[in-house]
């Protein structure tokens, strides 16, 4: 089984390489949707954020409100630390035991999409981390797209709360330049599984 690290910058187009990777017929271990799953009302990670942040954070008796505790978080880094050290201990554990589970069921590719992978040393779980790259510029233009309601200073926050992509970009083994058009990227993506295929074969060969 052969295991990708995906991660890049927020608003990189993680989510985007992730699914055309999964259309090519990899595994998707998305660890956002993990940090959702931990999240939900009555779970131990989501006891111990109501009683580090308040019930403020809560949008009606149970759910927290996910974009009012990232801007809570990212303008203090101290307070991201200690969101980071509730959820990261529980979804690197998860993550661990779904790569069990497809290594028995004997899944050719897994791909483990996590903004943080380097930050928190999921990269040892990995054989080859792939950054998706984007200028900073793109990078800002897309958040605020996305996020419709997000001031300048916030995202920019968010973006400084990351590792710095020079610095990612020096933990890669593959760069996706992901700053151009949807076609060039499917080019990139083409190119990276036709290596992967190739090396199949070539076990298949010495066998």
């Amino acid at each position: 089984m052969k295991v990708i690290g995906l991660t890049g910058g927020i608003a990189s187009g993680k989510s985007t390489i992730s699914m055309l990777l999964k259309n090519r017929g990899a595994v998707i271990i998305d660890a956002d949707e993990i940090a959702r799953e931990i999240m939900t009302p009555g779970k131990p990670a989501w006891r111990a954020v109501i009683e580090n942040f308040g019930r403020d954070i809560l949008l009606d008796e149970k759910n927290i409100d996910r974009k009012k505790l990232g801007r809570i978080v990212f303008s203090d880094r101290k307070l991201l630390e200690t969101l980071n050290g509730i959820t990261h201990p529980t979804i690197v554990r998860e993550i661990k035991d779904r790569l069990e589970h497809y290594r028995k069921e004997n899944a050719k590719v897994v791909v483990v999409d996590a903004a943080l992978l380097l930050e928190t040393g999921l990269d040892s779980l990995v054989d080859e981390v792939w950054v998706v790259a984007v200028d900073e510029k793109t990078q800002l233009k897309r958040l605020l797209n996305r996020e419709k309601n997000m001031s300048l200073e916030e995202a920019m926050n968010r973006i400084m709360a990351q590792m710095t992509l020079d610095k990612k970009i020096k933990m890669a083994d593959k760069i996706i330049d992901n700053s151009g058009s949807i076609e060039e990227t499917e080019q990139q993506i083409d190119e990276l599984w036709r290596e992967i295929e190739q090396s199949w074969q070539k076990k298949l060969q010495q066998h």
